[in-house]
């Protein structure tokens, strides 16, 4: 009885893309990532963090934008990245800070955990889905990298 109370029994948590894939509600991102080729990374060790958008979030976006990005490759990955943050990074481990983080396309993201939990103009919707090489943030908006930046003032 104390061997089977000390015995894991639960199964192995799946990796990021197997999630996204089991929740049936990131049918657009899953995707995407397997158009940018990025299954392999986000099935590697990690850990990452991603704030994952699902299909809602992407159904907020123009007509014919989603597409275009699937005949992209480069742009698609890009964005794809500017969802990813490398390390394990939980809702709590920014609950009332607010801090740019550098995203695995080279680009800050801010986040902002004062109020809930926003990147940039996404709202975390559902945050902390554990994996076994990071956490998925459910976010309601599909992040947009910056254009190069321009210095100066408008």
């Amino acid at each position: 009885m104390v061997t089977a109370l000390l015995t894991p029994t639960f199964a192995r948590a799946a990796d990021i893309v197997d999630t996204a894939v089991a929740a049936g509600s990131f049918n657009t991102l899953v995707t995407a990532i397997k158009a940018a080729g990025l299954v392999g990374t986000l099935k590697s060790k990690g850990p990452y963090t991603v704030f994952a958008p699902n299909d809602i979030a992407f159904a907020k976006l123009p007509p014919g934008t989603v597409e275009s990005l699937l005949k992209n490759k480069a742009k698609l990955a890009t964005i794809l990245k500017y969802h990813v943050v490398p390390g394990r990074v939980k809702a709590a481990d920014i609950a009332g800070k607010s801090l740019k983080v550098k995203t695995a396309a080279g680009l800050p993201v801010n986040v902002d955990g004062t109020m809930g939990v926003k990147v940039n103009n996404a709202n975390v919707i559902q945050p902390d889905i554990e994996t076994s090489n990071g956490i998925i943030h459910v976010i309601d908006t599909v992040l947009l990298p910056p254009t190069r930046a321009k210095k100066g003032h408008h």
